[in-house]
């Protein structure tokens, strides 16, 4: 027998399909997101995430968010032809007090991450206070096999690439060539300037070992769910 929770949970799942993490939901589909978070928030199993940590520990992946500074990311993301943001997950080590936001992108010729390092404190049985402390640009991971699609809709256009795949076969050796080259060399590290605009602080509201509803200080929704 399914329990309420787990049917409410399945239920908010369904509901961020076709959203795009929240970008593209009706105003309509979020009231009714909205509501479905009130109603597993009243349900929280782990009232205090901070005494919870082992639960906190480990990657989550953005299912949803209100939070209006990803938007143009996800906008931009969804507008270029031939790449695509893959995925933004979150990584929590409840040992070093320290969280890693990631942004995983794919093309056809390479795949490359963004990271922010952060570190966070204690300050109540459920909100943190988080630094942001610097970040790392991953090195591109290059495809030596170079995929096109069929088709790519530009500015609703649909423009047929077919024509394209008959170079494939004098790049290839080249693509290959730069892989190994590009591949190997080491990620790319910055910091962050100590200042206001690098801390803010996090309630999370529900916590399983599954899901994690959180609210930013914005008044911002996070809801994640557990990698695996």
């Amino acid at each position: 027998e399914v329990s309420e929770i787990d049917a409410l949970k399945k239920q908010l799942l369904d509901s961020f399909y076709g959203t795009n993490r929240g970008l593209s939901a009706s105003s309509e589909t979020r009231a009714e997101i909205v509501e479905l978070i009130s109603q597993i928030e009243a349900k929280n199993p782990t009232p205090a995430p901070t005494d919870a940590l082992p639960l906190l520990n480990g990657k989550w992946i953005l299912a949803y968010t209100t939070f209006s500074g990803l938007f143009p990311l996800l906008s931009r993301a969804a507008s270029l032809p031939l790449a695509k943001l893959e995925e933004i997950s979150q990584t929590v080590d409840s040992e070093k007090f320290t969280v890693q936001n990631s942004f995983l992108f794919s093309g056809p010729l390479a795949t490359t991450s963004i990271s922010t390092n952060s570190t966070f404190e204690i300050r109540s049985p459920k909100r943190v206070q988080i630094k942001f402390v610097g970040g790392v640009i991953g090195t591109p991971q290059v495809s030596d096999s170079i995929e096109i699609p069929e088709s790519v809709d530009i500015l609703g256009q649909k423009i047929d690439l077919t024509p394209f795949k008959g170079l494939l076969s004098s790049v290839q050796d080249t693509a290959s060539t730069v892989a190994k080259t590009i591949s190997s060399q080491p990620p790319l590290e910055f910091s962050v300037p100590d200042n206001s605009y690098t801390e803010s602080w996090i309630l999370t509201t529900y916590l399983d070992n599954d899901l994690r509803i959180s609210r930013g200080d914005g008044g911002s929704i996070f809801v994640l769910i557990k990698e695996g």
